[in-house]
């Protein structure tokens, strides 16, 4: 069963409300309120977009990606070391 549009955006707006309270009171980007009310977020939003889909065949032009720092930093590293080999070209 399908579900009503209606209802996810009601959601949506709910959850939105949570995580702005969440990082009132924490003020900590990690703190476990706060990690648990953006995934909160992140899934009424899914279910909103899908809702919209299904019911209306329109999309919202949102993406969610997934955040790994652990892959940031990689990359960060690897930029440092482009810049660095370039230290290493002579000069004509």
């Amino acid at each position: 069963m399908a579900t009503d549009p209606r209802a996810a955006l009601d959601r949506l707006f709910a959850a939105f409300e949570a995580h702005l309270d969440a990082a009132r009171a924490a003020r900590d980007a990690d703190a476990p309120v706060v990690l648990s009310a953006q995934a909160a977020l992140a899934d009424a939003f899914d279910t909103y977009d899908d809702a919209l889909f299904r019911s209306y065949g329109v999309d919202t032009p949102f993406d969610i990606y997934e955040d790994d720092d652990e892959d940031d930093d990689l990359d960060e590293d690897e930029d440092d070391d482009d810049l660095e080999s370039f230290d290493d070209v002579d000069e004509a």
